[in-house]
């Protein structure tokens, strides 16, 4: 029999559910072709919008380029007229300030429509910030505060933030490069012979000066306070933080003139001294009043040990950061007095590529360990100036030296151009006119306090006093620069900080504009002998009838300590200078030696290659023989003569004979020169020659 067939019916319910899927996957393909066109072309103007951004980036570094072409132009034409009134630095924040008048007013940047602006209640304002857009998250960064006025003119703001730089690119980038040549070009000779001085003004000085400023500031604010005037916190600390960064000096433009007209090498000398340590100070300083912190809910109050804590930090990080410094700085010479042995110094261009990389990383290595790269750069360039520089070869000198000379040119020139835009391109500038005046009045005394009282305790110690004139030029010279401007753009957080910055400008304008360009003008004021030759040891106090004597009394008996231990040990060790460890150790340490000493030691035998070397006459007493007569000076710079051409002579006859001419002495394979005094005339005959 045949089986009934069956057919497969199916039922309405389940073509319900094929319908709808159907459609709904009809509709996500509608949907997605959108999403994907969508998400093209937001990858098409985020393209676009780095592209402008990019250009923006290129149009501001080529605007600092010919801010600085310029100046550089313009410094040519008055070296070629001979024109001191103005110097490059002045010149550069000339230029500024046209060009931020001109982004400021005269550039305006059409508003994007596509900009929103939302509002949302925090309780502070977060450093990275998340937005979810339709599902995608974006990150958005902290770039200020934006004042309520200021809210429709966003796209202005953003040009102006374009060209304004992040404080640590000062820190990181500008500023070792000028701070390290500073320590690199230093003139030991007359540095060394002004040490005690210098040391007196730089921290001293910087201490006397930025206390005073700051309590003065805090009476300035007080009156204020009471008059209206204020409109944040201003506390006590904020004071003495102001009084520390304007009291670093930095008189790039009266040492540029000394320079040129060749000043008296010994006011050139404590000036320069005093602005290279001073910075490096200044900064420890104001390091140490931001980590005063008093234990309690109010950290302004006073508290003893809170401040010698702070004491304690500032010896910690200034020692710290010298001992990094004069390290890093041996090691340097280290690796190079070991590269002789392997050639490395066949290949000038690797040579002068690992001192300047080395160098460079002093200043980061420094930061990165808690201290400060300023004071650790400065040593390492003084360090590598004394041992280092030796070890290069001939064309690494001259590289290494020029090399550093430009970067500190384009970089201080670079701060400069920079401070004259910063008045107009910076968004939160607080112009306070009582401020302002009281600033200028605490700088101008503590500079005073610094100068004259300290002028007078050195002048009761020192054999070549330090005249009022000088003393005058010194304080007109207190210029404020490079680092007083780093130290305030560093933080413009707060209501004192942003006021401090803007005073700061107003305060580096008003004394590289009129004190520098007033330099030559001073100079004649003062009668301050010019185009004196730098090599010669001309006093500061010549009195009639003293004559010259290079001795031992004219030198910090501290260096005179230090200079025997290094020219004798520390030189032959880490150079190929300086006379052999086999004629400076004793006899027992005589394998030692031999093996500490490299060949070219004693080829060098006998050749000086320290600068400082005629500053000091070494060893006790030195006999020396003048013709027929023998001639002792012993420790204290006393002179027994000998012979029967000085039978009658007096001692007074015997110094005048010292003093003149064109004294040679050679002690020790030494060659050393004892300068003439200006005040006698040079013997001609040949006869007058000390020989030994």
């Amino acid at each position: 029999s045949l089986s009934p067939r069956r057919h497969h019916i199916i039922s309405p319910t389940l073509w319900l559910l094929l319908l709808v899927s159907l459609s709904v996957c009809i509709c996500v393909c509608r949907a997605s072709a959108p999403q994907e066109e969508d998400s093209a072309m937001e990858n098409i103007v985020t393209e676009k919008k780095a592209e402008e951004s990019h250009r923006q980036d290129s149009a501001d570094l080529l605007i600092f380029i010919m801010l600085l072409t310029l100046t550089i132009l313009t410094i040519w034409l008055f070296k070629h007229r001979r024109f001191r009134f103005l110097h490059e630095t002045g010149l550069a924040m000339i230029y500024g300030l046209l060009v931020g008048v001109v982004l400021r007013y005269g550039i305006h940047v059409p508003r994007d429509v596509s900009n929103v602006t939302m509002s949302c209640h925090v309780n502070a304002s977060p450093a990275t910030l998340l937005v979810n857009v339709s599902g995608k998250f974006y990150e958005y960064t902290l770039k200020g505060e934006i004042g309520a006025n200021e809210v429709n003119s966003v796209q202005d703001n953003e040009m102006l933030r374009k060209v304004t730089f992040d404080p640590e690119v000062f820190f990181n980038i500008l500023l070792p490069p000028i701070i390290f040549h500073a320590g690199y070009s230093l003139k030991r000779r007359h540095f060394f012979r002004n040490m005690g001085s210098i040391l007196a003004y730089a921290f001293l000085g910087t201490v006397i000066s930025c206390f005073f400023i700051g309590l003065l500031m805090y009476g300035c604010v007080t009156l204020m306070k009471q008059v209206g005037q204020l409109g944040g916190d201003f506390f006590f600390t904020d004071c003495l933080f102001f009084g520390a960064i304007v009291s670093a000096t930095d008189p790039v433009t009266v040492l540029a003139i000394f320079n040129e007209l060749q000043v008296d090498a010994d006011l050139y000398a404590l000036l320069f001294g005093e602005s290279v340590l001073n910075d490096a100070v200044a900064v420890v300083l104001s390091s140490s009043i931001v980590a005063y912190q008093p234990e309690g809910d109010n950290s302004h109050t006073f508290e003893v040990m809170a401040m010698l804590k702070s004491f304690g930090i500032f010896l910690g990080v200034f020692s710290g950061s010298f001992a990094l410094g004069v390290a890093t700085g041996v090691i340097l010479d280290c690796c190079l007095y070991v590269t002789k042995f392997t050639k490395l110094r066949d290949f000038q261009l690797l040579e002068t590529a690992l001192f300047f990389l080395m160098s460079w990383s002093t200043f980061l290595l420094a930061e990165a360990c808690g201290f400060t790269g300023v004071v650790a750069v400065l040593f390492c360039g003084i360090t590598q100036a004394h041992y280092t520089y030796n070890n290069l070869s001939p064309e690494s000198q001259d590289r290494t030296k020029q090399l550093f000379e430009l970067l500190n040119f384009l970089a201080e020139n670079f701060i400069f151009s920079y401070m004259g835009l910063t008045l107009f391109t910076f968004q939160n500038h607080v112009f306070n006119p009582m401020f302002i005046v009281g600033a200028f009045l605490a700088v101008f005394l503590g500079r005073a306090a610094n100068i004259y009282p300290l002028s007078f305790l050195l002048n009761l110690g020192r054999r070549n006093k330090i005249r009022s004139n000088f003393q005058h030029m010194m304080m007109f010279a207190g210029l404020r620069g490079a680092m007083t401007f780093a130290l305030s753009i560093r933080d413009t957080a707060t209501y004192a900080r942003q006021m401090m910055f803007s005073t700061t400008l107003l305060v580096v304008f008003f004394t590289v504009w009129i004190c520098g360009g007033g330099t030559t003008q001073m100079l004649s004021c003062q009668r301050i002998r010019v185009g004196v030759d730098s090599d010669q040891d001309n006093s500061m106090s010549i009195t009639e009838g003293s004559e010259r004597r290079s001795t031992k009394q004219e030198s910090a008996w501290l260096f005179r300590i230090w200079y025997n231990f290094d020219h004798h040990f520390l030189m032959p060790i880490l150079t190929h200078s300086g006379p052999p460890l086999t004629a400076t150790l004793p006899p027992c340490c005589g394998p030692l030696a031999r093996f500490l000493t490299s060949p070219q030691a004693y080829e060098n035998e006998g050749q000086l290659k320290d600068d400082d070397s005629d500053l000091i006459l070494t060893d006790g007493d030195i006999n020396l023989t003048y013709g027929d007569i023998t001639v002792s000076t012993d420790a204290t710079g006393a002179h027994t003569s000998s012979g029967p051409a000085f039978a009658g002579a007096t001692s007074d006859d015997l110094d005048r004979e010292l003093t003149s001419g064109d004294h040679e002495l050679v002690m020790r394979g030494t060659r050393l020169v004892l300068p003439m005094d200006d005040s006698e005339p040079p013997f001609t005959d040949p006869h007058h020659r000390l020989r030994m």
